[in-house]
């Protein structure tokens, strides 16, 4: 069966989260975005924990579903997973890693919550920070089961990933040394692409998964990845390692897609000064020493200049042995483009769920609807949005340094044709 999944979410016990975030509103959300499975996230936090058992039943195995879900035409279940931070110190420098874990069952976890309450305090954060390198996380974790996956989290983000600019490596053995041929994925992040990644031949063996970070119920699934399996941990596990290369070749019908965030969007995609408002692209940061050009201070090196250091193909290098993806922008960003207000507002949330309830989820209304069911039952500019985002026809000021880029659909003042003539 098709199934849209998305494992990297967190709960409202960690830093910076929304507070009505329940597994019965992540249920909810779920079928308005048109999720099948879900990662917990944050099972490490003993609270979260304990609603996670209180509140999901077995379904099929290693997953599970809202106990008394009895809606058997949108199937929603979840994936047990958490975010952990390792920051230790390694070659003479400080790491700050982020990974993505995933768990076939609650007794696993158990096992995993018990082994790691000895190296961190599990109830400070819900992404708890723990003083152990990779390579001992994943001794630890593999020991407990090989079941256990072990993603590496938006691997290029500069703080806390795998090739951060500030306390990253350079290649994957560095950071997990034996354990390295374990690890079978890794994330995007929303400041890069698949294609992006394609550009470095060291990642070829492994699986590029795209997952949302999402800090509210209601960002779940602006990235995620679209597989042809069956519901089980095990199916879903082989689901991804069929985006590797040399099995995507064999198997090219499990792994369909990621859907992604425009990288442009993301918080680090460019290099930048938030402080002094200075956004550059990385040719323009090197001339300058990767020194802000207003206060002298070192840069925020963002996401494409590590690949622009890194890579050893073309920047338009096209990776024809791999899963494909669509860039979205959310639905209610582009409603909020249209109704020209914020993605806050209640004329913006009235549509969205009036949408939802004509074409059944938002993924179906992003990827599937016709353009012209989609004017027919809402306006001609909402038809033309959305046409242009799969056309990637946007304009978008990068990230940078910890803020958001901007997009922008339609230029100012732009006068929208009206009717079929768009057609």
């Amino acid at each position: 069966m098709k199934i849209v999944a998305d494992f990297h979410i967190h709960s409202r016990f960690s830093r910076a989260t929304a507070h009505d975030i329940t597994v019965a509103n992540l249920n909810q959300w779920m079928k308005k975005k048109g999720v099948t499975v879900l990662g917990t996230g944050d099972f490490t936090h003993p609270q979260w924990f304990r609603e996670l058992k209180e509140n999901l039943e077995p379904a099929e195995p290693g997953l599970y579903r809202l106990r008394n879900d009895l809606d058997e035409k949108n199937v929603s279940r979840f994936i047990l997973t958490t975010e952990l931070s390792c920051i230790y110190s390694q070659g003479g420098k400080t790491r700050r890693i982020h990974h993505v874990i995933l768990a076939p069952s609650f007794e696993v976890v158990q096992k995993i919550n018990v082994a790691l309450s000895w190296q961190g305090n599990l109830n400070s954060d819900g992404r708890p920070i723990l003083g152990l390198s990779s390579i001992e996380l994943a001794k630890l974790l593999f020991s407990i089961s090989p079941e256990i996956a072990i993603i590496p989290a938006h691997i290029w983000t500069p703080w806390f990933s795998l090739f951060g600019s500030m306390s990253g490596f350079d290649s994957l053995e560095e950071c997990f040394g034996e354990w390295s041929s374990k690890i079978f994925a890794i994330e995007t992040g929303l400041s890069s692409d698949p294609q992006m990644n394609w550009r470095l031949s060291p990642l070829d063996h492994l699986a590029i998964v795209s997952n949302s970070d999402s800090h509210s119920a209601s960002k779940i699934a602006r990235e995620a990845n679209v597989f042809d399996t069956e519901l089980s941990y095990p199916k879903i596990i082989e689901a991804i390692k069929s985006g590797i290369p040399q099995n995507y070749l064999h198997d090219s019908s499990k792994f369909l897609y990621t859907i992604e965030f425009y990288p442009e969007e993301g918080k680090y995609h460019f290099d930048g000064h938030r402080l002094c408002n200075v956004v550059l692209a990385p040719q323009e940061s090197k001339k300058i020493n990767n020194i802000c050009p207003k206060c002298g201070r070192p840069l925020t090196i963002g996401v494409m200049h590590r690949v622009e250091d890194l890579a050893d193909r073309d920047e338009n290098y096209i990776a024809k042995d791999r899963p494909p993806y669509k860039k979205l922008v959310p639905l209610e960003e582009i409603i909020a483009e249209v109704f020209k207000t914020s993605t806050n507002s209640k004329k913006v949330a009235a549509e969205y769920e009036r949408l939802i309830k004509i074409f059944g989820n938002e993924l179906a209304i992003l990827i599937d609807a016709s353009i012209l069911d989609i004017e027919k039952e809402s306006t001609p500019e909402l038809a033309e949005g959305i046409k242009r985002v799969r056309e990637n026809r946007l304009n978008i000021a990068p990230g940078f340094d910890g803020e958001y880029g901007k997009v922008k659909i339609f230029a100012d003042n732009e006068a929208i044709p009206q009717g079929n003539t768009l057609f």
